[in-house]
């Protein structure tokens, strides 16, 4: 007799979704997929805007990341007029982006993930969250907030609110900063980021001390996506596509992220409203690659910063290759972007020029299509849009980071759930364990846009041996 298990919601993710597990016969995992189920729409109903609006419309895809939206939107903006950024410009678009990713990589450390550390995947649901956290380990849930608000200070400083800002305009800024609050900020840089070298001991503490678990975990071969710089260093906010395969093989170099169809593809499945990205020279689903702080870390030949270099030779020694499989690896590599992200504050704070007063460049030029490209906290984050002489949008393109990993997330969700349900036993834990899977990732499913194609609403009845006897279609 089959058996279908569902586990919804997915707990301590951004968004909603769901995930069903088939067992067979024997009660051993036969299929387990990660399914989103909401539908956003972005894509289709910015059909019509003004090319201009789009960096404050598509901010409002996410309330944790809508930094890398606006900047991914405004970018976009920038290559239609033609532009070059004034210095100060560029500088205070990247101190925003490092705070966003400072404070999103925070969240999702000590709210979301830190619970299954802290106390174990087998711990009691009541405590295995961030108000047991709070209990009882209040000093470091209190960094935790403390890290997370820092950010959000910087990023309502330069955009006015600290969720869905109005900082970036296509051709730079539309406000610079002032030497008080550039001043606010250096005061406590210092301790920020003595905070984050606290959480990477804790998340180094924790794979050392499980390290089969922390190797075997969900890890799997794949290709890896992320951005570099000139010198092959990990690059958050400008640089060049770099794709490598399992072995640390480079697939693709420096490729310019305005051609990255050349190299991704999408594939739209009927039981998920998130795309699915892959490999166009491998196929569908053998072109799987992962993105976000693993991919970039596995991509990147090194980082700019002292500190954060220094923990990212650390972690390039955990494999003989320098490629890092196992998804909660996913956490170490967070945090060291973290403290990457904490120097770059710091260092573009000690340069006299970021409170300068040009910020701003005007064009009369306007191409027909344009790219912009991030790396948002979850990953590499393209918006593509093509618009009209007036400035109107034609059609929109958008890859979010959490679709990049949807492959990825599927096969993880189907790994963990193989190796731990056995002969139809099945424990709050081991579905924990699933979730954990999941989280690895810090999936933003709000930011899950419409797939291509048709997506028919299908509402599946399964008889009492786990057989679909009716299925209905809208």
């Amino acid at each position: 007799m089959t058996r279908k298990i569902v586990i919804e919601p997915v707990t301590r993710v951004e968004g909603h979704g769901k995930v069903t597990i088939h067992l067979d016969d024997s009660g051993n995992v036969a299929q387990a997929r990660f399914h989103v189920t909401q539908l956003r729409g972005f894509e289709k109903f910015c059909e019509g805007r003004l090319f201009w609006e789009m960096p404050v419309i598509t901010s409002r895809i996410c309330g944790i990341c809508p930094v890398s939206h606006h900047l991914a939107s405004v970018k976009a903006g920038d290559a239609l007029l033609g532009v070059e950024l004034t210095p100060t410009a560029k500088m205070l678009r990247q101190l925003i982006h490092m705070a966003q990713i400072l404070q999103s990589h925070s969240l999702h450390f000590f709210h979301l993930a830190s619970p299954d550390l802290l106390f174990g995947m087998d711990a009691d649901p009541a405590i295995r969250n961030i108000v047991g956290v709070i209990a009882e380990k209040p000093e470091l849930a209190i960094k935790g907030v403390r890290l997370r608000g820092f950010g959000q200070k910087i990023i309502e400083m330069l955009g006015d609110k600290k969720v869905h800002p109005n900082a970036a305009i296509p051709g730079g800024m539309n406000r610079a900063l002032s030497r008080e609050h550039r001043e606010e900020i250096l005061q406590q840089i210092d301790g920020i980021i003595a905070d984050v070298q606290i959480a990477i001991d804790l998340i180094k503490g924790y794979c050392d001390q499980n390290s089969e678990l922390a190797a075997s975990f969900a890890s799997f071969p794949s290709g890896y996506l992320g951005l570099i710089d000139d010198n092959g260093n990990l690059e958050l906010y400008d640089g060049k596509l770099r794709l490598k395969d399992d072995k640390g093989a480079i697939l693709e170099d420096k490729i310019a992220p305005e051609n990255y169809l050349s190299i991704i593809a999408e594939m739209v499945e009927d039981w998920s409203y998130l795309k699915f990205p892959y490999y166009k020279k491998m196929g569908y689903p053998a072109g799987i690659y992962r993105v976000g702080p693993l991919g970039r870390l596995n991509v990147a030949d090194g980082i700019a910063t002292p500190l954060a270099n220094k923990e990212f030779q650390n972690f390039k020694m955990l494999s003989s290759n320098g490629i890092v499989q196992g998804s909660l690896y996913f956490h170490y590599a967070r945090m060291i972007e973290a403290l990457y992200s904490a120097e770059m504050i710091k260092s573009l704070l000690q340069d006299d020029l970021i409170c300068g007063k040009e910020i701003w460049v005007n064009s009369t030029k306007l191409n027909e299509e344009a790219v912009g490209v991030v790396e948002a906290p979850r990953g590499t984050l393209f918006h593509h849009y093509w618009i009209d002489s007036s400035g109107m949008i034609r059609k929109v393109n958008l890859i979010v980071a959490t679709g990049h990993n949807n492959l990825a997330m599927n096969r993880a969700v189907y790994d963990v759930a193989k190796a731990f349900i056995k002969d139809g036993k099945v424990s709050e834990g081991i579905l924990n364990r699933v979730e954990v899977a999941i989280r690895c990732y810090d999936p933003c499913l709000s930011c899950s846009t419409h797939a291509l194609g048709q997506m028919p609403l299908e509402i599946d009845i399964y008889d009492s041996d786990g057989n679909i006897y009716q299925r209905l279609t809208s």
